[in-house]
């Protein structure tokens, strides 16, 4: 079968390097295999994203040199306009008895149970799934928008990720039943990436660890949808000597001040370093470093990074 891969960034302000690394090698999952890359701007949040910030980030990712062949600022590969198609997979969910309406505050649901042993994400305790429907009126009276769920089976699932290797949850006790649809009205990520990498076919995910735990659950939830999910490839993330995760609360890591630091080649070099797909951190060019990569030399362990 023929590769399909994407890079699915969301437009809420620059990206950064840890951004920049999972760009890097899913580019290079995808080329090293002369496969179909796919870029999808993640865009679901109007409060957040914006189409500038969409924009600077697809003009970052051609100045480093990574191209794709279908999305980019088509509208067909921006999630703010694909609301149709997650409303039909709701209506399916719906159907299958799996959705119910959730009135909890975000307190509410921090208090609902312990947190997953593993990674302190807190596992949602039923509290609204076993409401009459004259208790939900009395809610929904005191001006309470409820969100959406789907209820998750009690299932063990594994997920065969094609860096990090077998990673098992039992739904119930591990994810719990997860929001498909905010209160505000707003598609939740679970649901729309599931929807986007199915009807886009794609086939080949990379993306932080961070999302590892999330896996199992869209895995299943593209099976209950009649999709074949994709296959995970989950890379370690970036984190300074305290072990504290970078992100884009780094300023000094972002794109607009590692441009006015490095060359494209000198970025990307540093990027190779990192991913130890070279020993030093040589200046390289995305089509240089296809040779040379294969996922078994990409760290397992978190990369520690300071200050560039």
């Amino acid at each position: 079968m023929a590769v399909r891969g994407r890079f699915a960034p969301s437009p809420s302000g620059r990206m950064h390097l840890g951004n920049l690394l999972a760009a890097l090698l899913a580019w290079l999952d995808v080329r090293s295999q002369g496969g179909t890359m796919v870029l999808r701007i993640e865009d679901l949040d109007p409060q957040r994203c914006s189409l500038d910030k969409a924009k600077q980030l697809a003009e970052d990712l051609q100045w480093l040199g990574l191209d794709w062949d279908e999305g980019g600022l088509e509208p067909a590969y921006c999630q703010s306009n694909r609301s149709h198609y997650y409303q039909e997979a709701f209506h399916r969910l719906e159907s299958m008895g799996l959705i119910y309406p959730c009135y909890c505050t975000r307190a509410q649901r921090l208090a609902a149970s312990a947190p997953h042993a593993s990674d302190g994400a807190v596992v949602y305790n039923r509290r609204c799934a076993h409401l009459t429907p004259a208790q939900r009126q009395e809610l929904e009276a005191e001006g309470r928008r409820p969100a959406y769920r789907v209820r998750v089976p009690h299932r063990e699932v594994t997920v065969t990720d094609g860096h990090m290797g077998p990673y098992t949850q039992q739904l119930d006790a591990d994810c719990g039943d997860f929001i498909v649809r905010r209160s505000d009205g707003v598609w939740a990520y679970q649901l729309a990436v599931v929807v986007d990498d199915a009807l886009m076919g794609v086939n080949h995910v990379v993306r932080g660890c961070d999302l590892l735990s999330s896996s199992p659950a869209q895995a299943w939830l593209h099976r209950t949808l009649g999709y074949e999910p994709p296959r995970f490839y989950h890379l370690p993330l970036l984190v300074d000597a305290q072990g504290r995760r970078l992100s884009k609360r780094d300023r000094d890591l972002d794109m607009g001040v590692l441009r006015e630091k490095y060359t494209p080649q000198e970025l990307v070099g540093l990027l190779a370093w990192l991913a130890g797909l070279q020993d030093t951190p040589k200046s390289a060019t995305p089509a240089g470093l296809i040779p040379r990569f294969q996922w078994a030399k990409v760290p397992k362990n978190p990369i520690v990074f300071g200050s560039p």
